[in-house]
């Protein structure tokens, strides 16, 4: 990585205390960031430079997921740390930050390249842009990079304006928009998984695919978000982007060693081949869901209506289901099932992809789901990938039982999704960021459902806390004759996510490794 100063807004804020200091930190520790480097903190608050080292220390201590071996390593690692007083709408500002970032580069000789990350609202993102083009921040002579959070607009106009303005300060290849989803290790090993496995890239397509799954589940409610979230709900927050991407990510087809300009191309073209839903259809497709007052682990919680905060009478969507059909060669005909929701019985992101009953066919004549063959890619609480095949009992019998074989790090301590993220901003690798042509095609396809749940086409279904969500959700895939894996109330899909099994040697019998990264292979 080339030197860099890395200029954060918002350095005082709870993301950069929970995220990002703890992600530079491992990364300072597996020496995976750049060998000069300076970091500039800004916020209203009037720290100095002791403090804020001091307040970046605390929160290394409080949330990294490694503290090092030695003591001595945080302060190694804050002692480029500097911090400005800023004011996101005082231009004179920027040029005081100008001078401090030229100061600092001519003293650690670092050359004029400059990441700048907006760990702020987006009702700031415009105007930090336009203060950095216009103060000349970004003009210098090495390469200057935007990172973003979500939300990336309120809907389709607000987003088409928010690039507009952001364009004019910087190119798209210069804007890095972080999805955390993209930085989760599965979501990364997927795309490893397709392209190193022949087998498992010969199963990629609708001869050997019935469905494909996609849940994000949360046990949670609104919490203190109540005043943000009941203008959002469940299809902003949650759909449009974070659930879009992962059936992006899970869709693609990818040749070996893809670049981040191909998978930017065959993202972009899985949207395009997306089926539109029209506003007068959407309810026989998407489900909205509203959570009422029930128990969560035991514990007895309010509904959504009752949350402080939360407008009286509101229709806000609390969950989200949807069945969605992509029109291209590899997947046309299969469904993807996608649902996200607050308050379920528990918390859980994976992808399920459930392979056709001809599978089981050589071995048995009982069509039962649940013996299909299944391919189970783990996000959260745990990480895993598992493939669940059909095999002969060797009782002698012919009955049929699954087999599982685990594909996980082994114990191995993965990086956090903002390690990921931020050390390929610094890299400037744009494969795990959402590029704006796929911004705008999935605010294009939630449109019409916005403008269908403004206008109350869609019934807004209550579900008691701590279930899955409301019954019209499991309806929605039984009308095809299909079921939501790993559900409490299917007990024996249960046991392939509440129990470990090793079957490595099968493995690689299976798929072939040879091309699979060393440390995969390892932990294989």
């Amino acid at each position: 990585m080339e030197p860099t100063t890395f200029v954060l807004f918002g350095a005082t804020g709870d993301l950069a205390k929970r995220k990002i200091y703890p992600a530079l930190f491992n990364l300072f520790l597996d020496e995976k960031l750049p060998s000069s480097f300076s970091l500039i903190g800004l916020g209203r608050r009037e720290w100095t430079d002791a403090s804020f080292r001091a307040n970046v220390e605390q929160s290394i201590r409080e949330f990294s997921r490694r503290q090092g071996k030695d003591p001595s390593f945080v302060k190694q690692f804050v002692e480029t740390f500097k911090y400005s007083v800023l004011d996101i709408g005082r231009q004179e500002d920027y040029v005081k930050l100008k001078h401090l970032i030229e100061q600092r580069e001519e003293e650690l000789h670092l050359p004029p390249n400059r990441l700048f990350y907006l760990s702020v609202g987006p009702e700031h993102f415009q105007p930090i842009a336009a203060n950095i083009q216009e103060s000349g921040l970004g003009s210098a002579n090495g390469w200057k990079r935007l990172v973003i959070e979500k939300p990336f607009g309120h809907d389709l106009q607000s987003a088409r304006v928010l690039n507009e303005k952001l364009s004019q300060a910087f190119t798209e290849n210069e804007i890095f928009r972080i999805d955390h989803y993209l930085g989760k290790p599965m979501v990364q090993k997927l795309e490893a998984l397709q392209q190193n496995n022949p087998v498992i890239q010969g199963l990629w397509n609708n001869r050997h695919i019935a469905n494909v799954q996609i849940t994000a589940n949360e046990t949670v409610g609104v919490e203190e978000r109540a005043g943000y979230y009941d203008h959002v709900g469940a299809l902003r927050d949650m759909f449009q982007n974070h659930m879009l991407q992962l059936l992006m990510m899970t869709a693609i087809q990818l040749p070996r060693e893809s670049g981040f300009d191909e998978v930017q191309v065959k993202k972009k073209r899985i949207m395009e081949a997306l089926e539109p839903l029209l506003k007068q259809d959407v309810a026989a497709s998407v489900i909205r869901g509203q959570y009422a007052a029930g128990s969560v682990k035991g514990e007895p919680v309010r509904g959504y209506v009752d949350e402080p905060g939360v407008a009286a009478g509101t229709m806000n969507d609390t969950f989200i289901a949807a069945k969605l059909q992509i029109d291209d060669y590899f997947w046309r005909g299969v469904p993807f099932y996608i649902r996200t929701g607050k308050r379920m019985k528990e918390k859980s992101t994976r992808i399920v992809i459930e392979f056709k009953e001809q599978f089981t066919t050589s071995l048995t004549e009982k069509k039962d789901h649940a013996e299909a063959n299944l391919l189970v890619i783990e996000m959260s609480p745990n990480e895993s990938i598992t493939l669940q095949l059909n095999a002969k009992d060797g009782s002698g019998t012919g009955a049929v039982k699954p087999v599982h074989i685990d594909i996980h790090p082994a114990g191995e301590q993965l990086p956090e999704a903002y390690e990921n993220l931020i050390r390929d901003a610094l890299a400037g690798d744009s494969t795990f960021f959402a590029h704006w042509d796929e911004v705008e095609l999935a605010w294009a396809w939630a449109q019409p459902i916005l403008e269908a749940f403004e206008e109350n086409l869609v019934p807004l279904h209550l579900y008691e806390a701590g279930t899955y969500g409301p019954s019209e959700s499991d309806e929605l895939l039984a009308q095809d004759g299909f079921h939501w894996w790993f559900d409490a109330n299917n007990e024996q899909t249960n046991a392939l996510v509440s129990q470990e099994y090793s079957y490595h040697n099968s493995w690689n019998t299976l798929v072939s490794l040879q091309s699979t990264p060393d440390s995969w292979r390892k932990s294989c």
